[in-house]
């Protein structure tokens, strides 16, 4: 995969986060009892990543080209990351 393809893949997979985080938020209220606290931490953990991966993204098109496999590599650590996140929270619907 080139570069211009890694790159729209990366923008498809910051919007696709987005959009979980804000389904998530929405069902915030929907979840009860001893769920509540950790769906919320599970949650704010979330965003971090979020903020983490957007860092990560932001540096995709920032990066020299002696550096875009470290970059590249971060960013697909990050994404793995979040959907590891997304998955403990999803566990708890």
């Amino acid at each position: 995969m080139n570069k211009e393809d890694f790159k729209n893949k990366a923008k498809k997979s910051i919007d696709d986060i987005y959009a979980k985080i804000n389904e998530l938020e929405a069902k915030q209220d929907k979840v009860k009892g001893d769920v509540k606290a950790e769906y919320e931490e599970q949650l704010n953990n979330l965003k971090t990543k979020k903020e983490e991966l957007q860092a990560k993204h932001e540096a995709l098109f920032n990066a020299s080209d002696e550096k875009w496999d470290e970059v590249k590599s971060a960013f697909s650590s990050a994404a793995d990351s979040f959907k590891e996140g997304f998955s403990k929270i999803a566990s708890l619907l």
